[in-house]
């Protein structure tokens, strides 16, 4: 090892859910803390930012909405597979987190009257999602970080590139990782880690993800012991713009944006007729693709099949100001100016509703290690997750684990010197992948993997796609064993960065694919035409996929389910 580095709590991921925990961990300790941060990219440029509709809360229980609503609307809209004991944390949680940034300084959007404005999102009963124009993300970021300045607690590792979680004695006992600026291999010790890096869009090809999100922390996490829960669960977002696949915020149809097939219909009237385009997003999902594969989209040599998202009846003045991003993205990127033009979209990959295991509180199954956000599978989203819950799943969650991390703390035992052993293990780990010969091109593997997601394990799926996606996968992988790193240099090899990246995928791929083959139902993000419908006799339960090197290993634990029992989902 070139260096070795300790810090009191490591963050690894700094988007919305390891800034909160920072925050929180500083605030709860007064700045008496050593945290270090680290983060593949740039701090700011996590994809957090990228988020953009708004974060669901109940705001206005005087105007009729109220948690025990949010809560019935979460569950409704996970399938029954969310844990019922953390939708009632989360929605009792998530409005404490919003007054709380707007204490911190957010600019959230106001109404007339000067109360933080909400939006209609698909699938919730009452306008809660709490926006700051179509940036929420964004701003939601640069709130906390600038609330973390005002603590002199932590240190940044940007551009630090991760390879291992060394798990010792059944605790944490440090990461490796790249300094991508230095090229020095370094440990970084600590008496705690967060995970907190977000989720494995980029298994598919066409994704709202920026390229950097490959599902790193949850890969290693997953080699290091803890199980993957639930990853068969991806969520594909309605309006991913054609053909680039960046999104498209639902804050557009929340707005008032219809969906149109190649005949000017709203389509959503044959399939969700009380709540048309607001109807949860892997039913929205599911029509664009029916509409498609009946014929009824649009195609064209250059962007292939799509619908038209239709925002011109809406007007100038509303699309500038609550709408914003929408029409600086499609003017720049299609030369389109949604004013007076429909957008070209189709569903896209967006979400992973699946992650590592955790509780309530954040804890994973091994010692002093936490996870939230997309990381982390706390069993909020179950089989389809709600648009808007997802900020709201990070700033809840990095709180809560903050919290728990900052009392427990005190009581941590110092980071002990990482075994040798264990880090020699790591450092090989790198040194295989620099070593590796052959004729294959790592890139043509990155885009044959996503090429087989993408055809194969989409919005329908069926038991024979799914075997050959699995032995595509397997077959992809030995492949990659003879894809060698051209590039021997030391400083920003970008080149052995997308080799470790591709290995994370392909574990990633395959626990997502070999779930989603042994799950035989249809349920939320998941749906088989071979299986059409829910199982709840036989599949009302978590996966759990555990490392082993022949493949993932799968047990099962039940939804807890304390307040409402599972009926057909109707809208």
């Amino acid at each position: 090892m070139d260096r070795e580095l300790q810090h009191d709590v490591v963050i690894l991921g700094a988007g919305l859910a390891g800034l909160r925990a920072a925050v929180e961990i500083s605030r709860r300790l007064d700045g008496k803390v050593d945290i270090g941060i680290v983060s593949k990219v740039q701090l700011m440029r996590a994809h957090s930012v990228c988020a953009e509709g708004g974060t669901a809360a109940v705001l206005r229980e005087d105007l009729g909405d109220s948690r025990e609503l949010h809560a019935w609307d979460t569950v409704k809209g996970s399938d029954f597979l969310a844990d019922q004991d953390v939708v009632r944390t989360f929605v009792d949680t998530i409005p404490k987190e919003i007054r709380q940034l707007d204490h911190w300084g957010i600019p959230w959007t106001r109404d007339a009257d000067g109360y933080i404005s909400q939006r209609p999102f698909g699938g919730h009963s009452y306008p809660r999602a709490t926006l700051a124009a179509d940036k929420t993300g964004f701003f939601e970021m640069q709130t906390l970080y600038d609330q973390l300045q005002r603590y002199r607690t932590f240190t940044r590792y940007d551009e630090f590139f991760v390879t291992d979680i060394l798990v010792s004695d059944g605790g944490f006992a440090g990461l490796v990782g790249l300094d991508t600026g230095t090229g020095e291999t370094v440990v970084i010790r600590g008496k705690a880690l967060l995970i907190a890096s977000g989720g494995g869009g980029c298994l598919y090809g066409f994704t709202t993800y920026s390229q950097t999100v490959t599902g790193d922390g949850m890969a290693m996490a997953y080699r290091a012991g803890l199980p993957l829960e639930d990853m068969e669960f991806l969520q594909f977002h309605p309006t991913g713009l054609v053909p680039s696949g960046i999104l498209m915020t639902e804050a557009c149809r929340g707005e008032g944006g219809y969906l149109r097939n190649n005949t000017g219909e709203r389509f959503m009237g044959s399939y969700a007729p009380k709540l048309m385009e607001l109807a949860p997003r892997d039913m929205v999902s599911r029509a664009e693709t029916e509409e498609i594969l009946a014929g009824r989209g649009f195609r064209s040599p250059e962007w292939g099949d799509y619908l038209q998202l239709d925002l011109t009846h809406l007007g100038a003045e509303r699309i500038n100001t609550r709408l914003p991003l929408i029409r600086e993205v499609t003017i720049k990127f299609l030369g389109i100016d949604p004013i007076v033009t429909p957008i070209p979209i189709r569903p896209v990959a967006h979400y992973s509703m699946g992650g590592i295991e955790t509780d309530i509180t954040g804890r994973t199954r091994v010692a002093n290690i936490w996870a939230a956000g997309e990381a982390a599978c706390v069993s909020l989203h179950g089989a389809n997750r709600l648009g808007s819950n997802s900020t709201a799943e990070c700033l809840v969650w990095g709180g809560i684990a903050g919290d728990r991390i900052a009392e427990e703390l005190p009581g941590l035992a110092a980071a002990a010197a990482v075994p040798l052993e264990l880090a020699t293990r790591a450092e090989d780990h790198v040194r295989q992948v620099r070593a590796r010969v052959g004729n294959e091109n790592l890139y043509a593997l990155r885009r044959a993997l996503r090429e087989t997601m993408d055809s194969k394990v989409g919005v329908f799926r069926n038991g024979p796609d799914l075997a050959s996606a699995l032995q595509q996968v397997r077959d992809i992988r030995g492949r990659a064993a003879r894809a060698p790193v051209a590039d021997t240099s030391r400083v920003y090899n970008s080149n052995l960065i997308h080799a470790l990246e591709l290995d994370n995928l392909l574990d990633l791929a395959e626990v997502t694919v070999a779930g989603a083959l042994a799950r035989e139902e249809s349920r939320g993000a998941h749906a088989r035409r071979d299986f059409p419908t829910r199982d709840d006799e036989s599949w009302l339960k978590h996966t759990l996929a555990f490392y082993t090197p022949e493949g993932p290993r799968f047990d099962h634990k039940p939804v807890t389910i304390d307040m409402w029992k599972p009926v057909e989902r109707k809208y």
